[in-house]
């Protein structure tokens, strides 16, 4: 008992097992096997190492985005002139990566709380029944009173009076002199698993080509500063256009960078996007044009709460920040050599489909191919005088078994090789 555990030990450690292999001299199946593993090695070359890189490690960044516009407008409705400055036009005024500047504006000066008719087509009646006390509308300007009012055969509401009127929308925009204000962009990113932070204020972007500078894709793709009139042409629209009734713009900051190289060369690029609408639809074919909100600024008058509201059409415009950072990693690289070892694979197992169930001599291959054994193996040793041990080291070499003379025995490769010769000769 302890010889044969001894025995299994040694076997275990000592022994390797490889396994056989067949040479099949067959022009149509060498030729597939070829372009497959062909086509495999252009795989792993082309996409998952020069056009994936998988012998790399990505990172995204972590960011922030600090913005600051310029610029002064100026309008001049009914004779009342009146100057625009950042204050006014921006919204929110805190330097956000998201936020309206104003191109148009319907205003409603000297509002206060009280009882006024509803405009028409809001609230339209020619009774008191008409108009149900205590209830609103969603499209309405506040709660009716029950009251039919004779003159503009409208519902009297509980508003702020006199009610916004927004039919008609100015056109040429008031603030079309937002074409020529100026947007500054300071972004910040910082890629963790590479300990790499960068900020778009590149080497060469001082404070002195900051003063003078303006973007342009071509001469200064670098350039912080950005022209309104500008990012709306690049994004597919015409600034008037959009300016009348507002629209939003999406500017992508793109962080597309190889660390394998000096950290120098990872520098931002500028791409702007119209994020509603189509610019070559008319604005019939769309649903719901433009972007806008309204704004109130109150105060007191006599002791009296009133407000000037602003229905307020612009510019929505949305930073966006996208990055990709790669290095060199040893672990991936294995990764992706590993499994492209293992996709050779696929070569054999299409070649063992065509040999055994395609080809016309797929019966001869199947016996070079598989051994089988079956309940005559051990009487035909015994009528030959071996010993079963000897009979299966003479089934892996079958000349040369401890110095036996086997002239007189039968190779059992060369008997099933001839057998399926004669078999295919006839």
């Amino acid at each position: 008992m302890k010889s044969q555990i001894t025995n299994a030990l040694s076997d275990f450690f000592f022994e390797y097992e490889t396994p056989r292999q067949v040479l099949v001299r067959n022009r149509r199946v060498g030729v597939v096997c070829r372009l497959i593993q062909l086509g495999v090695l252009a795989y792993i070359i082309g996409w998952v190492f020069i056009y994936e890189k998988g012998y790399q490690s990505t990172d995204t960044a972590v960011s922030s985005v600090f913005t600051k516009m310029k610029g002064v407008g100026y309008t001049n409705v009914n004779g009342s002139e009146r100057v625009w400055d950042v204050a006014d036009y921006v919204f929110p005024p805190q330097g956000d990566s998201s936020f309206v500047v104003m191109t148009n504006y319907i205003i409603t000066e000297g509002q206060s709380m009280g009882k006024c008719p509803e405009l028409k087509g809001k609230h339209n009646c020619s009774s008191h029944a008409d108009c149900e006390g205590g209830s609103f509308k969603r499209t309405g300007h506040g709660e009716m009173t029950g009251v039919c009012v004779n003159t503009t055969k409208t519902c009297e509401v509980l508003a702020w009076c006199p009610v916004e009127d927004d039919h008609n929308i100015p056109d040429p925009p008031l603030l079309m002199s937002a074409e020529n204000y100026t947007l500054f962009i300071k972004n910040s990113v910082t890629f963790p698993l590479f300990k790499v932070t960068r900020s778009n204020l590149v080497e060469g972007i001082d404070a002195k080509y900051i003063s003078k500078c303006l973007h342009d894709p071509k001469e200064a793709p670098l350039c912080p500063i950005f022209r309104l009139g500008d990012i709306v042409k690049q994004s597919g629209f015409n600034f008037e256009t959009i300016a009348r009734e507002g629209g939003a713009i999406g500017i992508v900051v793109d962080w597309t960078c190889n660390f394998d190289v000096d950290v120098k060369h990872c520098k931002p690029t500028y791409n702007f996007h119209g994020l509603y609408g189509n610019p070559a639809e008319t604005d019939k074919a769309r649903a719901s044009v433009g972007y806008n909100f309204r704004y109130a600024k109150h105060y007191l008058e006599d002791k009296v709460q009133k407000r000037t509201l602003l229905k307020v059409f612009g510019i929505r415009i949305d930073i966006i920040v996208q990055s990709l950072a790669r290095k060199f990693d040893i672990i991936p690289t294995l990764t992706a050599i590993g499994s492209g070892v293992g996709i050779f694979g696929v070569a054999t197992v299409v070649c063992d489909l065509v040999l055994l169930y395609l080809l016309p001599k797929r019966e001869f291959y199947k016996n070079m191919k598989f051994k089988y054994t079956d309940t005559q193996v051990q009487p035909d040793s015994e009528s030959l005088g071996l010993d079963t041990s000897v009979y299966y080291t003479l089934e892996a070499n079958p000349r040369q078994v401890r110095g036996t003379d086997l002239s007189n025995v039968s190779d059992p490769d060369s008997e099933a090789g001839s057998i399926e010769t004669e078999v295919s000769k006839k």
